[in-house]
């Protein structure tokens, strides 16, 4: 089933469509959401609040651009206006999961990907914010504008830093391991 197909279906009160939308973009509003709120307990109502407020609009949504890209933007400004309330600052990546679909990588590799993302962690909520878009979810430049609601030039100047920010980081924690063998 085509988007357009799944979405007439929803809105024809089909819940089993309902049900393969919310199982299609679960992942990708549990990352949106994940990557501004800390709180378990806050993340998953969240989501919830989300998908009720995709169905709610869903009549709005006019293939202007993907439906990945609108729901991407209604998960991200839901989260970012719920810290704004909340207040919150930090996202504690520790608790946040990533679902990997190859279930036979090494513990190793899942090691690897833990610190990778205590690495990310350490950069300002915008730079994760557009590096996670652009290289986990694969989100163009024109996407990650419409769902962040930033110019392009911000978008990608953000994605520079970012790596550059990143970069700093790995060789600073590199040169720590180095002086401890």
């Amino acid at each position: 089933m085509d988007e357009k197909q799944l979405v007439a279906s929803v809105l024809s009160g089909d819940d089993g469509a309902l049900r393969i939308l919310i199982g299609k973009y679960e992942r990708l509003v549990a990352h949106m959401v994940g990557r501004v709120v800390s709180d378990g307990m806050d993340r998953e109502e969240l989501c919830q609040d989300v998908f009720v407020k995709i169905y709610e609009k869903l009549s709005t949504f006019h293939f202007d651009s993907k439906l990945s890209t609108w729901i991407a933007t209604i998960a991200y400004r839901m989260a970012v206006n719920f810290a704004k309330k909340k207040r919150l600052n930090q996202v504690d990546f520790d608790s946040v999961e990533f679902q990997i679909p190859d279930s036979a990588r090494s513990y190793e590799d899942e090691d690897l990907s833990r610190f990778v993302v205590k690495l990310v962690d350490q950069l300002p909520t915008s730079y994760k914010m557009v590096l996670t878009l652009f290289y986990l979810d694969g989100f163009s430049y024109p996407e990650i504008v419409e769902i962040t609601g930033m110019p392009e030039g911000t978008v990608k100047n953000y994605l520079h830093r970012a790596k550059s920010k990143l970069k700093v980081i790995i060789e600073e924690h590199a040169r720590k391991e180095v002086e401890l063998v």
